[in-house]
């Protein structure tokens, strides 16, 4: 999710957070001690190497199953009635922060997987991510402006 630092000291990071994030995001579950993924912003004139992330949270998701894959992993996840529409095979998804390409989506679009590599297994928290958890789930941003888009179209 995207939050701005507030102080930091010995380490540790200090953040504003507000009832918007709460609602949208697995933050008002997170105990001390609990892993997280960090990133940096991107600053403007920076190289993008990879799909366009804003840490802007739309809900939670499951993760249904972990199937061993090859050196890695296909993660199964619930997609939610709210962006069922946007999620779509080879585009992609930001789970807890980290992009990731939709590698399938099940036929009754209520669940899709992801392909995590050994890279992404060791350098993230979903090495230790198992079924049953619940993780942030931001939607491709073009995605969701085309959905709106479609949503303004039939309405009028």
């Amino acid at each position: 999710m995207c939050l701005t630092v507030v102080e930091a000291h010995r380490g540790r990071l200090a953040f504003d957070v507000v009832p918007e994030t709460l609602s949208r995001t697995n933050l008002g579950a997170l105990e001390t001690g609990d892993v997280v993924n960090l990133e940096p912003s991107l600053h403007l004139g920076d190289p993008m190497g990879g799909h366009l992330v804003y840490g802007h949270v739309d809900t939670t998701t499951t993760i249904e199953r972990k199937v061993p894959e090859g050196p890695g992993f296909r993660l199964w996840c619930s997609v939610p009635a709210s962006v069922r529409p946007m999620i779509v095979a080879k585009g992609y998804v930001a789970l807890d922060g980290v992009s990731l390409t939709v590698a399938e989506v099940d036929p009754a679009r209520t669940s899709f997987a992801v392909a995590l590599i050994p890279e992404t297994l060791a350098r993230t928290t979903f090495g230790r991510a198992d079924e049953g958890d619940t993780i942030n789930l931001e939607v491709d941003p073009v995605a969701r402006y085309v959905q709106a888009l479609l949503t303004i179209e039939s309405v009028e």
